[in-house]
């Protein structure tokens, strides 16, 4: 059956490769990028390749959330249900310190913008989509501080491996809160050090084989063994559900941050 899978940052990477799978074995992707020109070119490409797979396209820029309600709406415009949301967008560093929102562009792209679309799309996905988001095996204690733009943390990699705990810490908690009246929330770690861009720019190096991310979030999308697992974490270095960082399993941590992006997100309405 062919289902209907947003795929954020689907112009490259990790993304542009889930989004090529999922179009060969038949199904509908919306493709998000943030640059229209290239967000055209991966359409036009995907758009070509054999089969019944559909593609569409959708631009916008995570960092700012008047965006990120933006493309939630034109989603909504053009489609009544949404079968999964894989929020793959992220970003290592930024050129500026403090996005419009004045937030973090590392906090506002990685953290806030996929728990904003998510929410936004929820009635959408209902009690049988699904929710993918992307984590990472970089995780560190989350300054509450930084999340919401209030202090700046200089190292790309302490902001970069924050935000995605704050990912996974938001992902379990708003899964455990839905239980069976939303969508099944799962974060993965997709592997370390593949070869995407981000990781070629951070770190210099070629990275492994990016099917390897793509394959695991194809069957964290489709697959029966990821239909019970909502507020679960999967390791794709180790193959498996495992756990993420201590405090991602602390209830109290986990509300503490789903309230920080809460309070920020209602201070910019």
């Amino acid at each position: 059956m062919q289902k209907t899978i947003l795929i954020t940052g689907s112009t490259d990477g990790i993304g542009l490769e889930t989004a090529r799978m999922l179009v060969l074995l038949g199904h509908h992707v919306l493709l998000h990028g943030r640059n229209p020109e290239k967000l055209k070119a991966v359409e036009k490409m995907l758009a070509e390749l054999p089969g019944e797979g559909l593609v569409e396209s959708y631009v916008a820029d995570l960092s700012r959330m008047a965006d990120v309600e933006l493309l939630a709406n034109a989603v909504a415009q053009k489609h009544s249900k949404l079968d999964v949301l894989i929020n793959n967008a992220g970003i290592y560093s930024a050129s500026v310190s403090l996005t419009e929102n004045g937030l973090d562009p590392r906090f506002a792209v990685n953290t806030v913008a996929p728990y904003l679309l998510t929410q936004q799309l929820m009635s959408l996905l209902g009690t049988s989509g699904r929710v993918i988001n992307l984590s990472s095996a970089a995780q560190e204690s989350v300054d509450l501080q930084a999340l919401i733009g209030q202090k700046k943390i200089s190292d790309d990699f302490t902001a970069y491996a924050q935000s995605k705990l704050a990912l996974t810490m938001w992902s379990r908690s708003m899964a455990l809160s839905l239980g069976a009246n939303g969508p099944v929330i799962i974060a993965v770690n997709p592997g370390s050090m593949l070869g995407s861009k981000m990781v070629k720019d951070a770190f210099g190096v070629v990275g492994g084989d990016l099917s390897k991310g793509a394959k695991i979030l194809a069957r964290a999308a489709l697959d029966d063994e990821f239909a019970s697992a909502s507020g679960q974490y999967f390791d794709n270095d180790s193959g498996q559900f495992a756990s993420p960082h201590c405090d991602a399993l602390n209830p109290l941590k986990s509300d503490a941050v789903v309230k920080a992006i809460e309070t920020r997100l209602t201070a910019l309405v």
